[in-house]
């Protein structure tokens, strides 16, 4: 039975990984500001399913305040941490980069903190395919350049994942950073891609389609995704000891990226037509140009990934996409955006 510290737990995916983590028998601490970025009662909705679960503690916490997560993690002296919180959304740090910077920057400064105090097996904190920003190869690899983020979201991501190369080679903390491409699924965040579109064209709403419906994104069904960070939990990085050519462990620290991602990208108006299958409805599109900080395409190369744990998201995206659909109309048919 182990004991694990998730972050964000009441989060799209903090829920689903503490649920799984829960299912297991193992012990969470969940540590969440239930910050109101998006409606609240989402959240509270996900944390009323994990408190059906034994084994589980909720703290209702900001990162920012660090003595008192520091203090809070080291009474409960976790085997692992999963580093999840964060202001997610590249649009959104236009209008708030303060956010991002407290958020992404200062939340994960105290997770190392109490992670270099606690010295927990494994430390596992959530990047982003963002970060490999204006790379113009594709797929991309953990080996590749990241020092051209395309947005402040980015920018703090990657920050956060040179805090934690640093700490854990002054400390040798095994740590391993996961990025994450384009995740959709159940419980999915109302500001995302999907949740938005679904919701327009059961309500006779036009849906505004960015970069002309030209992008290409590598998405991620939230089962796959958590199947990846539940896989990697038992993988801590060891220095001196790759596990493949591919590998991106650091030669000074025991420190790797991986990741999570299936290498099968997908244009956008292929995932609209995959979400008018499910709802056997037709959209109605507003083609618009490029956002400022979107990137064009995202595409994951997971050979790492199946290196560590010998597999990579697989689930087809019609299967993901009606998936949601269902959850959609059983939770929140009634939902309308502000």
């Amino acid at each position: 039975m182990a004991r694990t510290v998730v972050t964000g737990h009441a989060g799209f995916i903090g829920f689903h990984l503490a649920q799984r983590l829960l299912n297991q028998g193992n012990v969470v601490l969940g540590i969440d500001g239930m910050t109101d970025y998006y409606d609240p009662q989402l959240k509270r909705d996900r944390l009323a399913q994990l408190r059906r679960t034994e084994n589980f503690t909720h703290e209702e916490r900001m990162l920012e305040h660090r003595d008192e997560i520091v203090a809070l993690i080291l009474r409960f002296q976790p085997d692992a941490i999963v580093h999840l919180a964060a202001q997610a959304g590249v649009r959104y740090s236009l209008e708030n980069p303060a956010a991002y910077i407290e958020s992404n920057v200062l939340g994960t400064f105290t997770v190392l903190e109490a992670a270099r105090q606690a010295k927990p097996k494994h430390l596992l904190m959530a990047s982003t395919s963002s970060v490999y920003g204006g790379n113009q190869k594709v797929p991309f690899a953990e080996t590749d350049r990241t020092d051209a983020p395309i947005s402040l979201y980015a920018a703090t991501k990657k920050a956060g994942e040179d805090l934690a190369h640093s700490y854990s080679s002054l400390h040798q903390l095994p740590t391993t950073a996961f990025r994450f491409f384009t995740v959709y699924g159940p419980w999915g965040r109302p500001d995302m891609a999907l949740f938005k579109f679904v919701d327009a064209i059961q309500h006779g709403r036009a849906i505004d389609v960015y970069g002309n419906g030209e992008m290409r994104r590598d998405f991620t069904y939230i089962d796959d995704l958590v199947d990846g960070i539940v896989g990697l939990l038992d993988r801590p990085p060891a220095l001196g000891r790759p596990v493949s050519q591919l590998d991106s462990l650091s030669a000074v620290a025991p420190f790797r990226s991986v990741n999570i991602g299936g290498g099968n990208p997908v244009g956008l108006m292929d995932f609209i037509a995959a979400i008018e299958d499910s709802l056997g409805q037709k959209a109605r599109a507003n083609l618009l140009p490029m956002q400022t900080g979107d990137m064009v395409e995202t595409y994951a190369e997971p050979a790492l990934l199946e290196a560590l744990i010998g597999r990579a998201p697989r689930t087809p995206l019609s299967q993901g996409v009606r998936e949601f659909v269902n959850w959609y109309n059983n939770y929140c048919a009634g939902f309308r955006e502000e």
